[in-house]
């Protein structure tokens, strides 16, 4: 087997379990291309920011996103020195692009508010 390729079996199983939640794969997925913050988030899947922060943090926790302030706001990204980003890529290349989501963000006048 290639030993880059290879990832432990608790370490795929953790990832796919947090994966298994539909906002959390459709999160990581538009995080994978774009930074947003907590209120972006809360506003495009119509969830409590509060909500939206467990998610991230649950994310958070196995280092798969990481976060960055810009003045009061802080932005959220796929973390891409992940030691299984490979491994992470090669599912969500799978997946269909989220960014319509910010799109309409956007058409709503929403995403600007965190700039």
């Amino acid at each position: 087997m290639d030993t880059k390729a290879s990832i432990e079996m608790e370490k795929a199983a953790q990832i796919l379990k947090l994966f298994g939640d539909k906002t959390r794969l459709s999160m990581i997925k538009l995080l994978q291309t774009n930074e947003c913050c907590v209120s972006e988030l809360a506003g495009i899947y119509k969830a409590s920011q509060p909500a939206m922060s467990q998610h991230l943090r649950k994310l958070k926790d196995i280092g798969l996103v990481k976060e960055k302030r810009k003045g009061q706001w802080i932005f959220y990204s796929i973390n891409q020195t992940h030691k299984h980003y490979n491994f992470l890529v090669s599912i969500l290349d799978s997946l269909p692009t989220q960014d319509d989501r910010l799109i309409e963000l956007e058409k709503q006048g929403l995403r600007i508010s965190c700039c």
